[in-house]
């Protein structure tokens, strides 16, 4: 906790005192060299306490005094926390250190910055993050021997999120190595640094790719993933193997966390809502593979971290009256669980489509082409055991998530 109330000039707060609601009260931050003290009226101190992790307040020209004070008063969250989050310049990773910034915890980001898709995307998200003191930037790659254990003799971690990864598809048939190397051996050297500095809780990204081309839907965690259809998809099969491994045998409590279709502001370029939004506003056709026929459970990435963060505070325990004889893949008798973070509600691409054309008020040319290889046709979550462990479900509309990523890229490519 960064911000506390250290005095006030009417009644004392401690014990529940009463105090006019006019009662001027002084606020101290510390941090680092950093000493700042403001005065704030009783009822200013409770109205920023009711509305904590607002993101009205967190976007306002005041959010850095906003989200500082709405995470300490009296029971407003959990206690700061140390958290290593891989991935940091990454799409999802930046929301998510900034979701966890603006709650107080202390955030170490570790990113290798790599060429995938256009490092200057990485950079501007970056520095987002590295403008707040409780977010320290480490440059690596995990997939090196040791340079997780080298970081956390440096700085001890409570928690990892682990959102590092060769992401795509598509590219996975390109350069397969590039795969073993960023989602098998940094894995395990993830794995092997948590167990070896006694983390609470690793949270780690898993995919809906790893149902590949099941058809009983929607998905659920309890079904078997035993046929991907990219190496990709098979890779994230094998992160949830191991984890459940370093579960049973060391006790690591581990979360894995198959995402849907993530879409939002600060997105990735290579994604089909990007491609197509950039080709309407230049003028190309776009290309809309399977005919069009295909649905996605596209989810905005508010909801994804909102379900990372829920997860993460709640660690992995064993499940109660685990029963070998009729396992399911999504507990153990370990500390180990998956969890899907979908909306829940397919769309169909060229709905996905319309939506794009809406927002950005023009019609696109629609080059239709067969089904690419390693791609599926639908994706359909089910969030149920997501909603009993930590009493959550994606929300936002296709419509309003669309809205706010085409008004962030006109922003964007226009800069």
């Amino acid at each position: 906790m960064r911000w506390q109330a250290f005095e006030c000039t009417g009644p004392r707060l401690a014990g529940g005192s009463r105090v006019s609601p006019g009662t001027p009260i002084s606020l101290e931050y510390r941090h680092g060299c950093i000493h700042a003290r403001f005065d704030v009226s009783l009822d200013l101190f409770c109205a920023l306490r009711a509305a904590r992790f607002d993101s009205q307040l967190a976007a306002s020209s005041a959010a850095s005094l906003a989200r500082l004070l709405a995470t300490v008063f009296a029971g407003s969250g959990p206690p700061s926390m140390n958290i290593l989050v891989t991935g940091c310049a990454g799409f999802i990773g930046m929301h998510t250190c900034e979701r966890l910034l603006a709650r107080g915890d202390q955030v170490t980001g570790i990113d290798n910055l790599n060429d995938y898709y256009d490092p200057a995307l990485k950079q501007a998200r970056l520095a987002r993050l590295t403008a707040d003191p409780a977010f320290r930037f480490e440059r690596m790659d995990i997939a090196e021997p040791d340079a997780l254990n080298r970081l956390f003799a440096r700085h001890p971690q409570q928690r990892v999120i682990h959102l590092a990864a060769q992401a795509g598809v598509r590219y996975s048939l390109k350069n397969p190595q590039a795969y073993v190397a960023s989602n098998l051996t940094a894995f395990v050297n993830v794995l092997e640094a948590c167990r070896h500095q006694g983390v609470e809780h690793l949270v780690y990204a898993s995919s809906s790719s790893v149902y590949g081309h099941n058809a009983d839907l929607p998905f659920r965690v309890e079904q078997d993933v035993d046929h991907p259809v990219s190496l990709y998809a098979a890779t994230k099969k094998s992160n949830e193997l191991m984890a459940h491994c370093y579960s049973h045998l060391f006790r690591l409590p581990t979360t894995g966390l198959r995402f849907f279709t993530v879409y939002g502001p600060w997105g990735r370029p290579d994604m089909a809502y990007w491609l197509f939004t950039r080709a309407i506003l230049e003028g190309r056709p776009i290309d809309v593979f399977n005919q069009g026929r295909m649905r996605r459970d596209f989810t905005y990435i508010d909801d994804i971290v909102e379900g990372v963060v829920r997860v993460l505070d709640q660690i992995a325990v064993p499940e109660p009256g685990y029963d070998r004889h009729h396992p399911t893949p999504a507990a153990s008798d370990a500390p180990y669980r998956l969890y899907n973070i979908g909306n829940s509600q397919p769309v169909e691409l060229l709905d996905f489509i319309g939506a794009i054309e809406d927002a950005l008020g023009r019609k696109a040319v629609r080059n239709l082409l067969p089904m690419q290889a390693g791609d599926v046709e639908a994706t359909y979550a089910d969030v149920s055991a997501l909603e009993r462990a930590v009493g959550f479900s994606p929300v936002t509309p296709i419509e309003v998530g669309v809205g706010q990523f085409v008004d962030w890229y006109r922003e964007w490519t226009s800069r």
